[in-house]
């Protein structure tokens, strides 16, 4: 068997948020900009003959089945392939940062490798597609512009930044706000010149504060220093810095009740440049 294999799993931000309409399915046609960082959650992988997939620690209060790390997985496994996944959480759930869906993907890019699976990219990101509207971004490992429910894909090359990011402790429910009656739902949709312009927001923003007053403290506090916004549906807020010293000096002024990070934007996946996808 191929030798242990130890990846960051990204993290995400959504620059911006825009709900453009409802489908019949109940889906929401949007778009955004997934932003990839340097920063997020560890996993090892150690792949074994056993027939089996073990997962150390297997999460809390989530079963194995439907542990997304599994069942991504379990979309691979043939035969008498076995692994051990090691993970060391750092993303918090809830937060909108993408932590279960990066997770899903960091597993199908490296048991594809490990197992020597041989499914293109694309495939994969089929294969991702029905984990979660997320995964398909992570598995393609680029920075991206996305449409649809979010998975028509453009990859941006975005310029060097960096972004202090803030959770509070509370879990924002993605589907209480995308049921809500007073979400926002028929924002037309913009050209991506018009965001690089400035024109730009996330559409669950105002009703997440409304409903979280702890996201709304963190807004307000970070609206101090930058322009702070929301990402995806999530707790977590965050600003954009030019630079790293920027973005440590407001996570240093960071009060106690509240987790943060100063991360880098990254345009590439550490995944996707380790494996060489």
């Amino acid at each position: 068997m191929s030798a242990t294999l130890t990846l960051l799993s990204p993290a995400k931000l959504n620059l911006f948020l825009h709900i453009t309409g409802r489908r019949p399915d109940g889906y929401h046609n949007l778009q955004t900009l997934f932003q990839l960082l340097d920063w997020g959650d560890w996993l090892t992988f150690s792949p074994n003959s056993s027939s089996r997939i073990t997962i150390d620690p297997a999460g809390a209060d989530i079963a194995l089945a439907d542990n997304l790390i599994y069942r991504a997985a379990r979309l691979l496994q043939a035969g008498s392939s076995g692994v051990r996944i090691s993970v060391e959480k750092r993303i918090p759930m809830g937060a909108g940062l993408g932590g279960g869906s990066s997770n899903a993907a960091t597993t199908l890019l490296a048991l594809n490798h490990l197992w020597r699976t041989g499914l293109s990219r694309a495939e994969l990101q089929a294969l991702g597609a029905t984990l979660g509207a997320d995964v398909p971004v992570f598995v393609g490992g680029r920075t991206a512009w996305a449409e649809g429910i979010g998975e028509v894909l453009t990859p941006v090359d975005m310029p060097p930044r960096w972004y202090a990011v803030i959770t509070p402790d509370c879990h924002v429910s993605t589907g209480q706000i995308f049921s809500h009656l007073q979400l926002t739902r028929n924002t037309s949709p913009i050209k991506m010149a018009t965001f690089f312009e400035g024109y730009s927001r996330n559409d669950c923003q105002e009703l997440v504060r409304r409903l979280y007053p702890d996201v709304d403290a963190a807004l307000g506090w970070l609206d101090k220093f930058g322009e702070a916004r929301l990402t995806g549906t999530g707790a977590s807020v965050f600003a954009g810095f030019g630079t790293e010293a920027e973005a440590a000096a407001v996570i240093k002024q960071l009060p106690q009740r509240w987790k943060g990070v100063a991360a880098r934007g990254l345009n590439e996946s550490p995944v996707t440049a380790s494996l060489h996808y």
